[in-house]
Formats: structure tokens, sequence, C-alpha cells
């Protein structure tokens, strides 16, 4: 059983344990992803799901439900709910124990409940508090989720999986349950493996934030950061993680570099740093923009909105945040993706004919080849035609 079960976190689980041989049950209160899902469709991209999904489906193996009640058929109940900040960048502790109430008087002395969720530091001992209080006896483990969106297939098969528990013999069921999909498991302590997680996110966002910072600063002296960039990677271990800039977004990097600011008691300048490099990047691109172009008189054509390349994905995608600083200073915006369907995007070869300045937001290899000769910004070196800002 999977509560949040038809989400890009927990479908691509469901499906993967399924094609295993477990029988899952995927609880969610989403009645048009429960039906999407039912009828053996995708409600999302993700490599390789949309066939496997069909196969566990027929086989009987997979249904989902809008049933609270269904969760008293299961041996593991596995939680997998978005764990979002608030709009003070404050996180909101209360996401997984609130899931669980809602099922709460279904569930059966001697589950083992797993929480997935990317979750602040404490959430795990709260949620053991919540179900004590409520004299509910079951078996609580954290075992965080550490897939990429497109590649959850593949990963959830082939990376380690962290494993935490309050006593060796919940750990243990944990374990048997994970190894279902995978031989490799990490076990540590339940506040080890929810820092584990923040700490892994929050690594990403400042490396992403280092190499904007660095891209910042080449393109303000007129140098190409791509090449730069290849002459210290080159063949050179120690240097092979830099990344090549670009917009850090998601629901992930910011949201779990914030938690991790709050559980040290907003202490924490190097993740802040990042915050205003990464989310100031949109008005640096602007800006810069604004120093080559009158803005006033053209219209700027963004192309991809999802928040990372080949994604259906825009949550909190920094493309959103360069429209709106461009709808204030150009003439008019222009915005395309080849994934996303928003009534409010057109098509690229409008774009193409319409616009006087393109914007590369969003990576897709879909532009890697693009025939236009306007000007184009390419931050992120897909085409190695892009015009420095």
């Amino acid at each position: 059983m999977i509560v949040g079960g038809c989400g890009r976190v927990g479908l691509p689980l469901g499906i993967a344990l399924a094609s295993r041989g477990q029988t899952v049950t995927l609880y969610d209160i989403n009645d048009a992803a429960v039906s999407t899902v039912n009828a053996a469709r995708m409600p999302f991209d993700e490599d390789g799901a949309a066939g496997l999904l069909a196969e566990v489906v027929a086989a009987g193996k997979l249904v989902a439900t809008t049933d609270p009640a269904s969760v008293a058929a299961a041996e593991h109940l596995v939680v997998v709910v978005g764990t979002p900040v608030d709009e003070h960048l404050n996180p909101d502790l209360g996401v997984v124990p609130r899931a669980l109430e809602r099922c709460a008087e279904h569930l059966v002395p001697g589950q083992l409940v797993i929480l997935r969720s990317t979750v602040y530091p404490g959430v795990t001992a709260l949620t053991e508090k919540m179900l004590r209080n409520r004299g509910i006896e079951v078996d609580v483990a954290f075992c965080p989720e550490r897939i990429a969106e497109g590649r959850a297939l593949t990963e959830l098969f082939e990376l380690p999986q962290i494993v935490a528990a309050r006593s060796p013999e919940v750990s243990l069921r944990a374990e048997k349950f994970f190894r279902n999909l995978t031989d490799q498991i990490v076990a540590v302590s339940p506040e080890e493996a929810e820092l584990a997680k923040l700490f892994t996110n929050t690594w990403r966002y400042i490396k992403f934030a280092t190499a904007n910072q660095f891209w910042m600063m080449a393109n303000d002296f007129g140098l190409d950061y791509s090449r730069i960039r290849h002459a210290i990677t080159y063949d050179y271990p120690r240097a092979a993680d830099v990344p090549m800039p670009g917009f850090a977004a998601g629901p992930c990097l910011l949201k779990d570099t914030m938690q991790l600011a709050a559980f040290n008691k907003n202490n924490f300048v190097l993740g802040h740093a990042a915050m205003l490099i990464n989310e100031g990047l949109p008005l640096y691109l602007v800006s810069k923009m604004e120093d080559r172009f009158d803005l006033s008189d053209l219209t700027v054509g963004v192309l991809g909105m999802a928040f990372k390349a080949g994604s259906d994905d825009p949550r909190e995608s920094l493309a959103y945040k360069l429209r709106k600083i461009l709808t204030l200073k150009a003439k008019s915006v222009l915005c395309t993706d080849p994934y996303i369907a928003d009534d409010r995007f057109v098509p690229l070869e409008e774009v193409l004919a319409r616009a006087d300045v393109l914007v590369i937001a969003a990576p897709h290899a879909d532009y890697a080849g693009l025939d236009t000769d306007l000007p184009l910004i390419d931050m992120w070196g897909l085409t190695r035609r892009g015009v420095l800002v």
C-alpha cells in the first residue's frame, strides 16, 4: 500500500514493486489521477513507466483507490506526500502526520509504516508520537526516496536504499521490503537519514549556485564559461562534478535547502547565499539583456518552461519567474514547451516566427538543433551558438 501513490514518486515505486511480483494498492485523494492509473495510463511522463504500468494493471498486481479503508489490508504502508515550505520558506511539519491521520482509523496493529517523503529533521519522531498518542501500535521506518524524475525505474533498482528505524527488528523489516528492489542497503538512525536526504539535495543546490556564480563572473568579462569548464574538467577527476550553469529549480532543491536552514536556526550562510544566486539568475539574465537590447521594443521567446530538461513537470520552474520579469520589461513574451500542455503557450514555430530574441529556459534536447538567425541566449551551452549577455 502506498499513500500518495499516484504522484511522481509514489507511482514509479508502486510500478517497480508490482513488476517484482508484489501486489500493490495506491491510495490517493486525487480522483482524476486514480482513474487515470486504473485505466493503465500514466498521469505524467516517466521513462519506461507506461509499458510497465499497463502490464502490472492487466496482471492485477497494481490498483489505485481513493478509499482510506483500503489501508487495513496492507502489511506495509509507504507514505509518499509532498512536503513543501510555506510562503515564508518555513517547513510544514504536519504534512506527513496529516496524511496518516486521514487513514489512521484503518491502521492495523503490527503494520510497518514507511515514511518515504523528504522531511524536516524530527518529523519521523513526530509521526511516531502521533501514532503512539492515538494508541496505534505499528512499526515506523524512515526510508527516503532518492530518485531523479525520468530515471525512477532505473534508479529504484540501481541506487542503494537508506533504511532507518528505532530498533534493529524494524530496520530489518524495512530492509526486507526494499530488497524487492535492490540488494544495497544503508542502515542509519532516523535522524541521520533525515539529514542525509536534506544534505544530498542541498549539496546539489549549492553546486548549481557555484556554477551559476562562475558563469556570471565569466559572462561579465565577456568570456565563455563552457570553454573554461572544459579546461578544468577535461581528464581531471577532482573537478569532474563542476556543472554547467542554468536554472536550479524544481520542487526539491530550494525547499530542502530552506528546511535545512530552518533546522539550523536559520544560521546557514552557504545555503542562503546559494538561494540568492540561483533565485537571482532570471533577474541577472534580464538585466544583461537590457544592457544589450531595448526590450521595450522586442518580443522575447522563452523556450522551455519545465524545471529541467526532458521533463513535463513545471513545478517551481524558474522559467515562470523569467516570464514574469520579461512581461514587465519586454513588448511581449511568447512561451513554448514540447512537453507541457498549457493554453498560454504557443508552438515553437510561432515563437521563431514572431520573436526578436530567444532565451532557452529549459535545456530540452529539442532545442539543440535550432535553425534560426535570431539572437539566442543559451546559458546552458546547449546549442554552442548562444550569445553572451
